[in-house]
């Protein structure tokens, strides 16, 4: 009996299981395997090999799934190469200052002082990079003096435009919806839809949201839950008692919850959300590295700076329940919810402590890592932002003792403050300027937008052998 004498249904379930060389390989080798594969092996071979993408997202609803699966095989193969086009996306800004990121599906937002820019993701053909376009930018306050943007986050709250929630240093939080100018300008129209102001000096560090649900955590460490489609929005305030650095909202979990980075001797904690609420007392402190030796935890204080989902690919599966984060000491470590791996108390009223179930460290670089985001090839990479020298560092999840670091174009001394890793692409933005590493095929010159050409200028180099469109940048493994 020949493999293709079995019934189609039987086939297709065998073709779930092929890798892509494989199914590669079978579309050669008769017509009926061909038309299978074409129908039914690819789709179903991305279906279990997820790459979230918010700037691919436009293109990939028009590419068909062969396409799709060439080019995160390309894609993947650049990754375990690490090979990679580094671009930045706009001059040095004038002044230097403290930037964030915010992105969704039609656009990568960039905050630097009081200043939004805005990027389009456009649409491609079959095997080329999808463009980004500057679609424009808006200054809140135009004196000298205007007041920075210290956290963003974009959010859903039935507005028809894209609404943004902002929050100020002075410690202004507003809501304001976004939409290009009617004439065509580079300057977007902003309206501001809300606006309130917290009192005491203090200002949101950290705003996170999913779905209708905003959170948001100031600097002296008060966080707050909101319902964006409510009539009495607000949920109460939680006091963390400590300095808040970042926030992370996660509603997909089989029980909701937010976790928080603070500067503390328990500085990344878990509250559970129910019925709307966060917890008024932590339901996990999340630890660093303890000898198992000890039942007793060391009252050292520390911080956390940056919290992400871990990548999809990771060892202990694709659970949201698992956590990175990005440490004061210069470690990055992952934590899982569901584990096991806990730190004996002899207090028995005190909240679950957890034990990392893995750690990583680039062994040349110290500073502390001020931001972290997971994806990239295979959907299995960590990157980090480091508190020095411009540095973003790169695990595999799948094999972390081996990693890469690589300074972002300029070579600067500054922080990464925030990044954003996608499946072929990593934004980052420095005190100076936005940057992104592009890992995905069919990068060109009008992939991104243009910038000032010159030997030397703003302290870039271009890198040879990238058609006059990548930078040269420092990169090294660890």
């Amino acid at each position: 009996m020949l493999f293709t004498d079995l019934p189609n249904d039987i086939l297709i379930l065998v073709l779930q299981y092929l890798t892509v060389h494989e199914l590669v390989a079978s579309a050669r080798s008769c017509k009926l395997l061909y038309s299978l594969i074409i129908d039914f092996g690819w789709a179903a071979y991305l279906r279990t090999h997820p790459r979230p993408s918010f700037s691919l997202l436009r293109s990939r609803k028009s590419w068909s799934t062969h396409a799709q699966t060439y080019y995160d095989f390309l894609t993947d193969r650049s990754w375990s190469r690490a090979e990679f086009i580094a671009r930045p996306l706009s001059k040095p800004w004038p002044a230097k200052s403290q930037p964030v990121l915010a992105i969704n599906s039609s656009r990568l937002i960039i905050a630097a002082g009081p200043c939004i820019t805005s990027y389009t993701f456009g649409s491609s053909v079959d095997r080329e990079a999808p463009p980004i376009r500057l679609e424009g930018s808006f200054y809140f306050g135009q004196s000298e003096r205007a007041i920075g943007i210290t956290s963003m986050t974009l959010v859903d709250n039935g507005d028809p435009h894209e609404t943004l929630c902002l929050g100020f240093q002075d410690g202004t939080l507003q809501y304001v919806s976004l939409k290009p100018s009617s004439l065509g300008s580079s300057i977007f129209e902003v309206t501001v839809l809300s606006s309130s102001q917290l009192q005491d000096g203090q200002y949101i560090e950290s705003l996170s949201s999913e779905r209708n649900i905003l959170l948001t955590l100031t600097s002296t460490g008060t966080a707050t839950l909101t319902n964006l489609h409510s009539i009495l929005p607000e949920y109460g305030d939680v006091a963390l008692n400590a300095r808040g650095w970042v926030s992370h909202l996660c509603l997909d979990s089989p029980g909701p919850y937010a976790a928080f980075g603070t500067s503390s001797t328990r500085p990344l904690k878990v509250h559970s959300i129910a019925d709307g609420q966060l917890s008024r007392v932590p339901t996990a402190i999340l630890h660093p590295h303890i000898d198992l030796h000890f039942t007793q935890v060391k009252q050292i204080s520390s911080a956390v700076y940056g919290i992400s989902r871990a990548p999809l690919a990771s060892p202990w599966g694709a659970s949201p329940q698992i956590l990175v984060s990005g440490w004061f000491d210069g470690q990055v470590r992952c934590h899982d919810l569901r584990s096991s791996f806990r730190v004996t108390h002899e207090a028995s009223n005190e909240a679950t402590s957890l034990r990392p179930v893995l750690t990583m460290q680039d062994p040349l670089q110290l500073e502390s890592f001020y931001s972290v985001s997971c994806g990239g090839g295979s959907s299995s990479y960590i990157a980090a932002g480091s508190a020095r020298h411009s540095v973003v560092s790169f695990w595999d999840i799948r094999s972390p003792r081996a990693g890469w670091s690589v300074h972002a174009p300029g070579n600067d001394r500054s922080p990464v403050y925030d990044v954003i890793l996608e499946s072929s692409r990593l934004y980052g933005v420095t005190q100076s300027r936005p940057f992104v590493y592009d890992f995905g095929p069919g990068v060109n010159s009008g992939t991104y937008p243009e910038l000032p050409r010159g030997r030397g200028i703003d302290g870039l180099k271009r890198k040879k052998n990238t058609s006059e469109f990548g930078y040269y940048v420092t990169m090294y493994h660890h």
